[in-house]
């Protein structure tokens, strides 16, 4: 019923005279957003002035925060907190009210080309330029339902506001006539571009101060600690290059009990996500904290960058 009073204008949404990109879902979680806002950082962030807008989920702030020195987790939100150690030449700020966070960026930054937000495909009071849509390779949005039965947080009717549609999580070697198959399951309209997209593991483990090549972890055995949505390619991954490994897998932004760190510290070697590190890196004191980081590959991705390009540019 909402996106009916959307849709026919009893519910207002708000359009801006800069280029915003929105990237989220239908589906709750773990399909490759972040994985995604980084991709397009690369992709723009030597010659446009890029600002990320995200809500901080679960942080312990409100309001609108532009990310600086003293940002944590704990004060703009995992996803924020990774992109603003990652990329010290953008802007990343957070606020629950999308129309507010757009507003203040804007006025703080007249300079600026172009906004990402960050799982902000349901926030309908803003009308972003370009809506990208992602669903997972082993979890399409034309086979689920709505919660609670299902992972949908809306209609599958809903993926018709999107520009782009990026499938997820691939396997590398995909052909044409699966990926026809998808596009055809998925009914993209005339309109939309789909796109195909897989997770590269980085051939080295880091930390604040050290990075080794990943190989360091074929005679011993290590801790995985993952918190996130979907650890499930992360696992396999590992599998398939034969370590030994136990797993202690918590929920999506899991907030560690005294606990649980008292018990992840007593482990000799921990792997853990590049997220999941933002948070455990103040807390777990072991010089064996590692993460090991990914970044998302995209088939054709000439087509993709360009789209993007574009309509920065516009």
């Amino acid at each position: 019923m909402r996106n009916i009073f959307f849709d026919i204008g009893i519910l207002s949404t708000k359009a801006y005279n800069l280029p915003i990109i929105c990237v989220g879902n239908l589906s709750v979680g773990g399909t490759g957003k972040t994985p995604m806002i980084e991709y397009i950082i690369r992709l723009l962030k030597d010659s446009n002035e890029v600002a990320t807008l995200s809500r901080g989920y679960k942080r312990e702030t409100k309001g609108f925060i532009v990310a600086s020195e003293n940002a944590s987790a704990r004060t703009i939100g995992d996803e924020p907190f990774q992109f603003y150690s990652k990329f010290k030449d953008i802007i990343v700020s957070v606020d629950e009210n999308r129309q507010r966070g757009i507003s203040s960026l804007m006025d703080a930054h007249n300079d600026l080309d172009v906004i990402l937000l960050d799982d902000a495909y349901q926030h309908r009071k803003v009308k972003a330029g370009l809506n990208i849509l992602l669903t997972t390779y082993g979890n399409l949005y034309c086979n689920d339902i709505l919660l609670p039965t299902g992972n949908l947080r809306e209609p599958r009717s809903g993926a018709n506001r999107a520009d782009v549609i990026i499938i997820t999580k691939c396997p590398e070697l995909l052909n044409d006539s699966e990926k026809k198959e998808i596009e055809n399951r998925l009914k993209v309209l005339p309109h939309q571009r789909l796109f195909f997209s897989s997770i590269t593991y980085s051939d080295a483990v880091q930390n604040q101060s050290q990075s080794h090549p990943i190989s360091i972890l074929n005679d011993q055995k290590f801790s995985l600690v993952t918190g996130i949505a979907n650890a499930r390619p992360m696992v396999a991954y590992l599998k398939s290059k034969g370590f030994d490994f136990d797993h202690l897998n918590f929920s999506d932004h899991h907030k560690f009990s005294k606990e649980e760190l008292i018990k992840i510290n007593e482990k000799k070697l921990i792997l853990t996500t590049e997220k999941d590190f933002g948070r455990l890196k103040d807390s777990i004191k072991n010089k064996g904290l590692f993460y090991l980081p990914i970044e998302m590959k995209v088939s054709n991705g000439t087509d993709l960058d360009q789209l993007i390009r574009n309509f920065a540019a516009s």
